[in-house]
């Protein structure tokens, strides 16, 4: 248990931060789920807005602190190259 007023003060400001960062870690999970629903569909317009809709939210959560860069980067790596395929399957 903190002792000192300076570990009081940080062990409010970690349980602030925690969930502040807990809210920014489901809004994006709630995105990339979206996005996961849509290509499940088959529906590449709904996936393309989707996934146009989680970019700032990554983004935003690697500026945040939430997200590593790199990790960003593969998801929405992996994400566009589904949407590509989704809709170079459904123009075959």
């Amino acid at each position: 248990m903190a002792n000192t007023a300076q570990s009081k003060k940080r062990a409010r400001q970690s349980e602030a931060r925690y969930a502040v960062n807990k809210a920014r870690r489901s809004r994006i999970r709630t995105f990339l789920r979206k996005v996961e629903e849509a290509l499940a569909s088959g529906n590449q317009e709904v996936a393309a807005t989707a996934l146009h809709a989680v970019q700032p939210e990554l983004a935003r959560g690697v500026t945040k602190g939430v997200l590593h860069k790199n990790t960003m980067a593969r998801k929405m790596s992996r994400l566009t190259h589904r949407l590509k395929t989704l809709g170079a399957a459904a123009s075959a």
